[in-house]
């Protein structure tokens, strides 16, 4: 397994070493030279080099001065990218899907499914195992997203780095996520009723600033939405924050656009299953659109028109593309698997790179601090031991703001544990 040959005869105390060496290292200057330098904000580089200090990149290029105290890291013959980016995750929100204990994804009922106050980031576990895992295959920045509802919360972008929430949060709240291709008892009947509960909870939004007094005094006729929730969509309809919609079935993306236009808000559009049905129309809405390739079942009849080809149809169209992988923990890393359907389904390399990387980066507004490599941004890369859209290319070399993240996973030891069982293993009679 690739994974046993990564970390071949670590022990805990290794581990340890690691840990205090890594702690050291962002303060150190480090230069990578020598790889095929993709830094998505510009062509690659072979033979480049990528300086950092402080946890910060200071340069990318072919001909960089590197200085006598250096710390040189070789890679020659490997490449270099900006760290992958997943935009849609519940990594450290979930552990174990069917034990509700450990899920923290969503509002209870209060407030029957308009719930924009929700910040998930708040149930994030940065002990979750699920974490080291995901960031040793080179993902190392993920959203956090709330689900269920019609207005199910806000999400979050966090580096997986070391530390508390607070030493991994990059923005909260970077978006709000909504939902109107499900239909329930937390979102209405019909179709019809879906989106006229959304425009009614936007347009109340809109209108509470000038409203709230006489809420207070009061003097205001029953709300659509609780007042705390009314507050915590005005980032939205200040233009600060995305709104996410989920929908899949070409109509409901239309609707999704429709209301965007008509509250005058910044909309993205998720799982988007049809969305290159109208590929014209939410690259001229200038909307971000986050969609998967792996897939090309429908789960249901909103997606009938599911196509592995959708990436590359909506980039040809001229939209803003984001591959995002499933929102299940244990899948994660597959985002990069993603992006390599993508590419052999018609998308060009380059822009899928640029897709689980500097997309979702400007979507979420920490594009000045990851997704690309230039100066100033955090040093958050990867040392591929190839492409890192093929199968059996390894995340040999992961830093999260210059420092180095890999180390065994729970899935590493379990793996090392049970590579030679006894004989006498099974279970007698």
């Amino acid at each position: 397994m690739t994974i046993m040959t990564r970390f071949p005869a670590w022990v805990s105390v290794a581990c340890v070493s690691l840990a205090v060496a890594t702690a050291s290292l962002s303060a150190q200057t480090i230069a990578i030279t020598g790889g095929k330098v993709h830094p998505v904000s510009g062509p690659a580089i072979e033979n480049g080099t990528v300086l950092v200090r402080d946890g910060k990149i200071v340069a990318v290029g072919s001909n960089i001065a590197i200085p006598a105290d250096a710390q040189r890291i070789d890679a020659k013959g490997k490449w270099v990218t900006p760290g992958i980016v997943n935009a849609t995750t519940s990594l450290g929100l979930t552990e174990i899907g069917a034990v509700e204990q450990t899920v923290d994804l969503s509002a209870s009922g209060q407030g029957d499914g308009v719930t924009p106050s929700l910040r998930v980031w708040d149930g994030f576990n940065p002990a979750s195992a699920l974490l080291q895992v995901t960031r040793n295959d080179g993902i190392t920045t993920v959203g956090l997203i709330p689900r269920g509802g019609l207005v199910g919360g806000q999400g979050a972008v966090v580096s997986l780095g070391d530390g508390a929430l607070g030493d991994v949060m990059l923005k909260g709240p970077a978006a709000m996520f909504a939902d109107i291709g499900s239909k329930g008892p937390d979102r209405g009947a019909s179709r019809a009723e879906v989106y006229q509960r959304l425009r009614a909870v936007l347009a109340e939004a809109r209108d509470w600033p000038r409203r709230r007094s006489r809420y207070d005094a009061n003097a205001s006729r029953p709300l659509a939405a609780r007042p705390v929730d009314l507050e915590a969509l005005q980032p939205v309809l200040r233009g600060e924050i995305p709104l996410a919609i989920d929908a899949d079935r070409a109509s409901d993306l239309v609707v999704a656009l429709d209301i965007g236009k008509e509250f005058g808000i910044k909309v993205a559009l998720t799982s988007a299953t049809e969305a290159w049905k109208v590929a014209d129309q939410i690259a001229a809405a200038k909307a971000y659109v986050l969609v998967g390739a792996l897939n090309n079942i429908p789960r249901d009849f909103s997606m009938l028109g599911a196509r592995q080809e959708n990436a590359a149809l909506l980039q040809q169209a001229g939209a803003r593309v984001i591959i995002a992988g499933g929102v299940e923990a244990f899948n994660a890393r597959n985002v990069k698997y993603e992006a390599g359907v993508a590419v052999a389904f018609g998308m060009p390399w380059d822009a899928a790179l640029r897709a689980v990387t500097l997309t979702p980066a400007e979507m979420y507004g920490v594009a000045d601090r990851v997704g690309s490599l230039q100066p100033g941004r955090d040093a958050t890369l990867v040392i591929w031991s190839g492409d890192p859209f093929e199968l059996y290319t390894r995340a040999e070399r992961v830093y999260v703001r210059g420092r180095e993240v890999q180390r065994p996973s729970r899935q590493d030891e379990l793996m090392r544990r049970y590579k030679t069982l006894p004989p006498d293993y099974r279970a007698k009679p």
